[in-house]
């Protein structure tokens, strides 16, 4: 199952944290971000991928190195959609933001400095979007599958956050 199949099944899973109104407000901090950076959707989208994918293999690498539970204490400590430096201290040193707003800067067109400033946004954002298949009454008991979903457990390489946020956008009819 996708990531998307997998966001959808933890909205109408009531033992998931998931919710219609989590990912309406997810969809609405991401406009208001392509309107205050004046980047169009296909633009943030890109965005959003290519900062997806640094944060799927940062939390890979948590996982492997310090197990499930400690990804997963990540999602759940710092997924929302209000600024937060610390989510992206807790994933990246700041050799690596630098590394990634770069990275995203060449590939967008869009300045880095920017890029740099948008990552406690953007990264809180996809955290929450996977925080979503976080078990309602207790979230740090494991076996979130949105999280496991997008860490790809079969290895088939068929992830990507901007895709699952398009999809969702399309669900909610925006």
């Amino acid at each position: 199952m996708g990531l998307f199949e997998q966001i959808i099944g933890a909205v109408a899973n009531p033992n998931q944290q998931g919710n219609i109104g989590q990912i309406g407000n997810i969809m609405n901090t991401v406009q208001q971000l392509s309107n205050t950076t004046g980047a169009d959707s296909s633009t943030m989208q890109s965005v959003f991928s290519i900062i997806g994918g640094q944060v799927r293999s940062a939390l890979q690498q948590k996982r492997d190195t310090d197990g499930n539970q400690a990804a997963e204490a990540v999602v759940n400590q710092f997924g929302g959609t209000s600024p937060n430096p610390s989510a992206v201290a807790s994933l990246f040193s700041s050799g690596m933001q630098q590394q990634i707003a770069q990275t995203v800067a060449q590939r967008t067109g869009l300045d880095a400095n920017m890029i740099q400033g948008l990552l406690p946004i953007v990264v809180p954002i996809v955290l929450n979007v996977l925080k979503s298949g976080a078990n309602a009454r207790n979230p740090q008991g494991g076996g979130n599958s949105v999280l496991n979903s997008f860490l790809d457990a079969d290895n088939d390489g068929d992830v990507d956050i901007a895709d699952a946020m398009q999809m969702a956008n399309r669900y909610m009819g925006r």
